[in-house]
């Protein structure tokens, strides 16, 4: 089942204990992301502080993510860690950085990106190899090795902020 607008929308306000999402690409081509990515590029900066209504979720709900990168961070992870991870983080996103660019990536080749919600709902999110978003797709079948992915990214990254200082697991 494809899920999308208000469907989709909704595994965020219905989820009970915990959102959590693996992210496997070095860009996402995100339409209302456009013109502040083609600023930060040209030199823009976002100090911010941010209110949003990502940024009252993850200061109320249980968020967290795991994006795996290896270096050269590409210019859209530069931007994504610039204008999102560094005001999420604090609001209370655990956002973990998993580097797999001197070591193999302890996740099977094949894991791509997905949500998992309350470990029993698991939606994949499929693209295209250039990060356009495809679909959101319900996954129908056992959470189990889905919980197990989280489990393994979880223990083999490190969280955003010791990252960005230098904090970078081998």
């Amino acid at each position: 089942m494809l899920l999308d607008g208000e469907e989709w929308a909704a595994k965020f306000k219905t989820f009970q204990r915990e959102a959590w999402r693996l992210e496997t690409l070095p860009q996402y081509l995100v339409p209302q992301e456009a013109e502040e990515f083609a600023a930060f590029k040209a030199g823009a900066r976002f100090p911010g502080p941010y209110e949003d209504s990502w940024i009252a979720m993850v200061r109320t709900r249980n968020v967290g993510r795991v994006h795996i990168v290896r270096q050269p961070l590409s210019d859209y992870l530069r931007f994504e860690f610039e204008r999102y991870y560094q005001h999420q983080a604090p609001a209370g996103e655990d956002i973990r950085i998993l580097d797999v660019t001197d070591r193999l990536n302890p996740l099977p080749e094949d894991v791509g990106d997905f949500w998992i919600f309350d470990h029993a709902t698991v939606v994949l999110m499929h693209y295209q190899p250039d990060g356009k978003q495809i679909s959101r797709e319900l996954y129908e079948g056992d959470p189990g090795p889905f919980v197990e992915y989280q489990r393994i990214a979880l223990a083999e990254s490190v969280p955003f902020r010791e990252y960005v200082n230098g904090g970078h697991r081998a």
